[in-house]
């Protein structure tokens, strides 16, 4: 066993246990002081607090967190270029777009968050059929897919927001980008989980498919695989990860870029290690995003705000690591 090795196996442990810890705190920090005594008494309020609200707030946020960590890695790694993430084939235009449309011409949260989901998917259907009418299989055909499809989500985006109440409906337009895990409760997320926990499982048992997309293109041929058809459901299957948890929380900034970066600079590897671990730092992320945008002011922050205070700078970082590296 190497001492490489070794470092990695502390990596993991250390994260999946900071993930818990800040699970915990997560469930007890709120405008609604909870407290262990009291639950264990058996207080109705306290506990209804604590598994509508704070419950589902949490494990949304370990799980979108985690979701986003690992569909960047899967992006950042077909499209071998680490400045890769999900939004890089359309799905949050594409979600934003949805939403707006959502607020404007239905009503309830779930038929804002089903409008989302389906805009988020809609966007990276027209991506994928884009780019697979270019026979080639070069990774640059979807990258310019998902530009002309973000473009046209943008621009569909502009068109509703000129048509929106300035009061009421534009402002809650601009808050669903901004990205916030204040409206998560227990009766709006089960289905949205059961579809993300499927498609990570299937993005783990592809894992060895993932890392070989990673190679030239005629090397992963010659080991028989069919890359544009691998390629199509490998990155499906993100979008659709990711997608699950957008249409609950809103927009989440760089968290898809910054933790599987960050657990490549660790690791040191492209492994399916690396994988969790970058599910690990996305949930890290995330739930530690939630609980500063919930305590560090009187009114509750947009969860963005903090995960862009950390992706702005390190963007740039890796912008002048490219520069240097060329």
């Amino acid at each position: 066993m190497t001492l490489n090795t070794v470092k990695n196996k502390y990596y993991y442990i250390a994260g999946a246990i900071l993930l818990i810890a800040l699970a915990i705190v997560s469930l007890y920090v709120g405008k609604y002081p909870l407290s262990m005594e009291k639950l264990l008494s058996g207080d109705d309020l306290q506990w209804r607090v604590f598994l509508t609200l704070r419950l589902s707030r949490t494990v949304v946020g370990i799980m979108g967190g985690f979701a986003l960590g690992v569909a960047g890695f899967v992006f950042q790694t077909v499209f071998r270029n680490a400045l890769a993430s999900p939004d890089i084939i359309g799905v949050s235009s594409g979600a934003s777009a949805g939403a707006a449309a959502g607020i404007l011409f239905l009503s309830g949260s779930l038929a804002i968050t089903l409008s989302s989901f389906a805009g988020a998917l809609g966007a990276v259907v027209i991506a994928l059929f884009l780019s697979s009418l270019d026979k080639s299989g070069k990774n640059s055909t979807i990258v310019l897919a998902g530009i002309a499809v973000h473009s046209l989500a943008q621009t569909f985006l502009m068109c509703l927001k000129l048509t929106a109440d300035p009061e009421r409906e534009l402002a809650s337009i601009e808050y669903w980008i901004m990205g916030s895990l204040s409206g998560i409760s227990g009766y709006s997320i089960t289905a949205n989980l059961i579809l993300c926990i499927l498609c990570l499982c299937i993005l783990f048992l592809l894992h060895r498919h993932v890392i070989i997309l990673s190679t030239e293109e005629g090397e992963a041929r010659m080991l028989g695989v069919s890359v544009t058809t691998l390629r199509l459901i490998v990155l499906l299957t993100a979008t659709l990860t990711v997608a699950s948890i957008i249409s609950l929380t809103g927009l989440i900034s760089f968290i898809g870029l910054l933790a599987p970066h960050t657990a490549r600079l660790l690791t040191k590897e492209n492994r399916i290690q690396t994988m969790l671990l970058s599910g690990f730092l996305g949930g890290i992320l995330l739930c530690g995003a939630d609980i500063l945008a919930r305590s560090v002011s009187a009114t509750e922050l947009p969860v963005s705000i903090f995960t862009s205070l950390l992706g702005a700078p390190f963007l740039i970082y890796l912008i002048l690591q490219e520069r240097r590296s060329l």
